[in-house]
């Protein structure tokens, strides 16, 4: 049976990839199908499982939980600042930096906002691709996102869970609504001063190698009296990596940095809990003690 499962995650992966030779209008093909490639290694194959599970977390039913827990604050809060009632929501900027598989940005867009999703993982970008423009039916698709789970399994059934997805059409957005995906580096592609009216960022920030970089450069791109919406802990990714440069601060110092910008902070809370796909069944569970933060962009004097 985990056979059947691990060869059904095949079947999904060979679908996902066949979809991409043609994402990036900038890249030359002239060569690329004669080109060897090297074996996969254990980093690519632990993104590929990865990814797997933040399919469970984006686009399944059993990812409704975390998904209220990280995502449904932004979407309440951007109701509360621009509500679509009072303000024409197409005319709404909505950035969202380490969009993963895209369903945050999707949910704003489905709420009439002019939303972009920027992510700079080819694992995560190429799968975001095919739900988004290749799934047309709800539940069309189905997966084994814990066959390598082999640890704190209660049953042995529960390794051989199968998820469906995606839990929504991902065609039913507004008419004429404008939503869009950025492949590249957020520090690299988004230069441009003044350009957003929100910034929402959900398990971002400790993705930097910087996080003042992140910050600053927030601050630079949103339109002034624009808003910047967090949500996430900070578990710095580069921290333990020996060749990687990496700076970590406290919650603490990285409210400072966001008061010494110029942003008024206007909502905060500390200790929100939530996860991070995890599996429900699993006798193991980590859990995050989260800060949601809603800053104002102060406009000049």
């Amino acid at each position: 049976m985990l056979r059947k499962c691990t060869e059904q995650n095949f079947e999904i992966i060979k679908l996902i990839i066949a979809d991409t030779e043609f994402m990036f209008e900038n890249v030359n093909r002239h060569g690329l199908e004669t080109e060897v490639l090297p074996p996969a290694s254990s980093f690519d194959m632990d993104k590929v499982k990865s990814t797997l599970k933040q399919l469970v977390r984006d686009w399944s039913t059993e990812g409704v939980a975390e998904r209220m827990a990280c995502y449904q604050p932004v979407l309440d809060e951007l109701a509360v600042l621009f509500p679509p009632g009072k303000c024409d929501a197409s005319g709404i900027s909505v950035l969202v930096p380490g969009a993963g598989l895209g369903r945050l940005a999707y949910d704003i867009a489905r709420l009439g906002y002019t939303c972009q999703g920027n992510e700079f993982s080819l694992f995560m970008l190429f799968t975001s691709n095919f739900v988004l423009n290749r799934c047309k039916e709800v539940n069309s698709y189905t997966f084994y996102p814990w066959v390598h789970q082999f640890c704190n399994n209660m049953a042995a059934k529960d390794q051989m869970q199968a998820i469906q997805f995606p839990d929504v059409n991902p065609c039913d957005l507004p008419l004429n609504s404008n939503f869009s995906m950025a492949a590249g580096d957020f520090l690299e592609v988004y230069v441009d001063r003044d350009r957003w009216d929100c910034i929402a960022t959900v398990f971002f920030l400790d993705t930097a190698h910087n996080v003042i970089a992140y910050i600053e450069t927030i601050h630079s791109i949103l339109k002034p009296g624009g808003y910047w919406i967090n949500f996430g802990p900070l578990l710095y990714h580069f921290a333990d990596m020996a060749d990687q440069k990496s700076i970590e601060l406290s919650y603490e110092d990285v409210r400072q940095v966001v008061q010494k910008l110029n942003f008024e902070i206007i909502k905060e809370r500390t200790h929100v809990p939530a996860c991070y796909t995890h599996n429900p069944r699993s006798m193991l569970k980590y859990e995050y003690d989260c800060v949601f933060l809603v800053a104002r962009k102060a406009a000049p004097r």
